[in-house]
């Protein structure tokens, strides 16, 4: 993955958390389009109308969501981005292939497509959809621009279809659902020259879960000390499953280290995050990132 040389500059060795820098005024802007539903604009959570203005909503709704963290986090380490977005509520990449075209068929440097929460909305946990529409937007995205980075988000387990009857994923182990969807990506990206990596943001809350940071069951209570990554649907994130999901796109995408924000992070401050919290949050990020790469080298 080409890193721009800002990022190469100030990129961290593992378990360093060195002060933000500033904002490099002259650094050119780099463009980045997030493509997704509501697991992307961040529904039932502060983050959804979070910092709006920073970003460009191309449906224009309103929406901060994921790309406004992402935004607050390259700001403040010294990187220049220009983050717009397109989604909507409940829908697949089909549907941004078919009818959102007109407003996502540009020249990008980064792409971030997110799909449905269970791939197919008919046949849960069939990957035909994702894998055929996943590579339609990556053809066309790439035919702007031959040089672009398109990353494909493979998202978490929903606890509603785990911990109830109906699913393919019912009674199940948490880390089921999130793990076919990873494995559904790396088909897609197998399938498709243009996709250039998978980010694993359904893998890092299961790694958050496994850590004890976060409760695996928001059905029988959250656990002392513990955080709910899950909305009161039990099926969208919450706070802290979006800002993860953030963390994982901004190490992905710019090479850093979730870790090099640091404590101070402006927009764990703003959304309420104790500080340790906020710590064992970018811990997670970075360690998922880091097991990526390692199994990249084998």
């Amino acid at each position: 993955m080409a890193r721009p040389a800002a990022a190469q500059q100030t990129a961290v060795a593992p378990g360093a958390a060195p002060a933000v820098a500033p904002l490099a005024a002259s650094a050119p802007a780099r463009s980045i389009l997030f493509v997704g539903n509501s697991f992307t604009y961040g529904a039932l959570s502060p983050v959804r109308r979070y910092r709006a203005e920073t970003v460009t909503d191309l449906n224009q709704s309103g929406i901060g969501g994921v790309p406004a963290l992402f935004k607050r986090f390259t700001d403040q380490a010294g990187l220049a981005y220009a983050v717009s977005l397109e989604t909507a509520s409940g829908m697949g990449l089909d549907y941004h292939y078919t009818q959102k075209r007109a407003l996502i068929d540009k020249a990008w440097d980064v792409v971030i497509l997110q799909d449905f929460s269970t791939l197919d909305r008919a046949k849960p946990g069939d990957s035909g959809l994702h894998r055929r529409f996943a590579a339609l937007l990556a053809k066309m995205i790439v035919a702007r621009n031959p040089a672009v980075d398109i990353e494909l988000s493979a998202t978490w387990s929903r606890a509603d279809l785990v911990y109830k009857p109906g699913s393919p994923w019912s009674g199940q182990p948490i880390d089921r659902m999130a793990a076919d969807l990873r494995r559904a990506a790396d088909q897609a990206r197998a399938a498709s020259r243009q996709i250039r990596g998978v980010i694993p943001i359904g893998e890092a809350w299961s790694r958050a879960i496994v850590a004890g940071l976060a409760d695996p069951n928001p059905y029988d209570g959250i656990g002392f000390g513990q955080i709910d990554l899950w909305s009161y649907d039990q099926y969208h994130a919450s706070a802290y499953g979006y800002y993860l999901e953030a963390l994982l796109v901004f190490g992905r995408v710019t090479g850093l280290d979730p870790r090099s924000l640091g404590v101070g992070e402006l927009a764990a401050d703003d959304l309420g995050f104790a500080p340790g919290v906020t710590l064992a949050l970018q811990r997670i990020a970075a360690d998922q990132l880091a097991s990526e790469t390692a199994l990249s080298r084998r």
